[in-house]
């Protein structure tokens, strides 16, 4: 069978998936869950052929780190699967009503999306999340994961097969390409009237081949450049703290931050401090001309400043006020999560008002645009653009609308 015919047989199913009972919808969550902690040392197992592979090939450690799957990994896809299978029903909820001065009943609903085409890269994770959350709003799924996750994603996928089975449903609803080539990603970007939505999940060269060859919606999870400002009146330990966690905490996600904003009145109390606690761990630091006066750093570049590092590598721009900062984040920033620390109302409410983001933050670290932190459950994708939906995605943001109206012989005249 060819994969157009592959993907043609997920369209046709994709209707009747979408008026399937939220019981059984829910039951396949259920065993989802209960296959994930039974077979852990298998799925860890498959992992390490991964990783084994990865290390072979010399891959950077922070690919590494999104690939590996320990027994926390696989705990928290479980709680992922658990919380979104508690959520309230999405599909046929009540978005509005209306009864109109001729009587006609009118309703907007929400419904699923159809089929869902989802390309990631290197985090098997994303196969057990995305397929949790279209089962959720009732929507078929086509996965492409990495090739250097191959052997993780496939003992996954088998375990969502096994959970719809389970339940008595075609296992069709969810198709796991295991082919590697990169022209499978093509036919799905160019599977017109079948796949209704796309979303590219992983670095810069994969969503922009998927954006230039695409026929079909594409909801891109692009590049995070993520920035935190630290103003003139931050508190200093809060500056501190968030600054490292936003970097520190997982180096390797889209949320973390890859350049520091200071406001030049702190710059000589927060930097030195800053630099040596992460020059301790590693952190190779890069920064502008004014920034070499306070730390010992290399300078940073203008590829700096637009580069998504996803690893221990921090870019550091002191400013003279709160408008270069957000002048620098329009210019350089990704759309993706920003956020100021600072004690003064005006001076945050402004940031929050003119930088222009799917997440912006007072006083807290990027670290937590996330579609679990967001109580979502998980996310299929932090989506950087505007339409139809922007940060941190879960089951509700996998829908659309529908208008039911009722009538009693109503004939517009």
């Amino acid at each position: 069978m060819s994969l157009k015919d592959k993907f043609q047989q997920v369209k046709e199913i994709s209707t009747v998936f979408a008026n399937i009972s939220q019981e059984k919808r829910r039951q396949v969550l259920q065993n989802i869950a209960k296959l994930l902690d039974q077979h852990r040392q298998n799925i860890k197992d498959a992992n390490k052929l991964d990783i084994d592979n990865a290390k072979e090939k010399e891959l950077s450690k922070a690919f590494i780190d999104r690939l590996t799957l320990t027994d926390k990994e696989i705990d928290s896809m479980i709680k992922s699967v658990i919380d979104i299978n508690n959520q309230d029903e999405v599909i046929g909820e009540l978005i509005k009503g209306v009864t109109r001065p001729n009587g006609l009943k009118i309703m907007q609903i929400r419904v699923p999306l159809g089929v869902v085409g989802i390309v990631y890269e290197s985090r098997p994770n994303v196969t057990i999340d995305s397929v949790a959350l279209c089962i959720k709003s009732g929507n078929c799924a086509i996965l492409r994961g990495g090739k250097d996750a191959i052997n993780s994603n496939k003992i996954l996928a088998n375990i969502i097969y096994s959970s719809l089975e389970e339940a008595g449903i075609d296992r069709n609803v969810i198709y796991f390409i295991e082919e590697i080539e990169r022209d499978t990603i093509l036919h799905m970007a160019q599977a017109k009237g079948i796949i209704d939505v796309i979303i590219p999940r992983g670095g810069k060269g994969l969503i922009d081949y998927v954006t230039e060859n695409a026929h079909i919606p594409i909801i891109k999870h692009d590049k995070g450049v993520c920035h935190t400002y630290i103003d003139k009146d931050a508190n200093y330990e809060k500056a501190i703290s968030i600054a490292f966690n936003a970097k520190m905490q997982r180096p390797s996600a889209c949320n973390a931050m890859e350049t520091l904003l200071v406001h030049e009145y702190v710059a000589d109390n927060i930097l030195p401090e800053l630099a040596m606690i992460m020059k301790e761990l590693d952190v190779d630091l890069r920064g502008c001309p004014k920034t070499l006066e306070y730390i010992d750093c290399r300078p940073a570049i203008e590829e700096d400043w637009a580069t998504e590092y996803n690893d221990l590598i921090l870019s550091i721009k002191v400013v003279t006020d709160i408008d270069e900062a957000i002048k620098h984040i329009a210019t350089y920033g990704s759309g993706h999560s920003e956020a100021i620390v600072t004690e003064n109302y005006t001076a945050s409410e402004k940031f929050l008002t003119e930088v222009d983001a799917a997440a912006v933050y007072v006083n807290a670290s990027t670290r937590f645009t996330d579609g679990g932190e967001f109580g979502l459950g998980a996310e299929i994708g932090i989506s950087t653009q505007k339409l139809h939906v922007r940060g941190p995605m879960g089951a509700r943001d996998l829908t659309t609308t529908k208008y039911i109206i009722y009538g009693n012989g109503q004939l517009r005249v």
